[in-house]
């Protein structure tokens, strides 16, 4: 899986060496999933009996703007977003999403099988959520207006995507 994020999303001015997996089209993921014996120390193995496989924290892309209608991200890491993902906007990624703002488009984390992923942002009002081969949506009544007081977290828990308002600390509040 090689990122070909639409020229606007990134800047054009970042040098190569801030995003060198966006630049060296031939070095990104054509070898990802194999084990690389000088990187075996930094990812876990694979857990057999559910295909899940964690991803090693120096595989995530920050992405310091909104996406809008038609930009699509696909990352095999983590992905984290300082902005809005609007509807019509796609994020795909092998490990967790972190929106710093409203996740309004389409989210798919722990695109590989990782149903450990999480999607996660200040707002979750997603047109679809998916979590591994899990998938929700925001329901029908919700509220676009009303300021948000706690981050969200979707997450799959008992073979189904649950979301959750999270309060400082990380204590939870409430299950919708």
């Amino acid at each position: 899986m090689q990122l070909t994020p639409p020229s606007e999303i990134l800047r054009h001015d970042k040098p190569p060496e801030i995003y060198p997996h966006l630049y060296n089209k031939g070095s990104q993921s054509k070898d990802f999933g194999k084990k690389d014996p000088q990187k075996a120390d930094k990812a876990s193995h694979i857990n057999d009996d559910i295909g899940e496989v964690e991803i090693p924290s120096d595989m995530t892309i920050l992405i310091q703007r909104t996406l809008r209608s038609g930009q699509s991200i696909r990352y095999p890491g983590h992905v984290v977003i300082l902005g809005d993902v609007n509807p019509g906007a796609e994020v795909v990624a092998g490990g967790n999403i972190l929106v710093f703002g409203t996740l309004r488009g389409i989210a798919h984390a722990g695109a590989h099988g990782n149903t450990k992923a999480i999607v996660a942002a200040f707002k979750l009002n997603p047109t679809q959520v998916r979590i591994a081969g899990y998938i929700t949506r925001a329901p029908d009544n919700a509220e676009d207006d009303c300021v948000f007081q706690h981050p969200e977290v979707a997450r799959v828990y008992d073979g189904k995507v649950v979301i959750e308002k999270l309060s400082m600390g990380g204590n939870k509040v409430s299950t919708q």
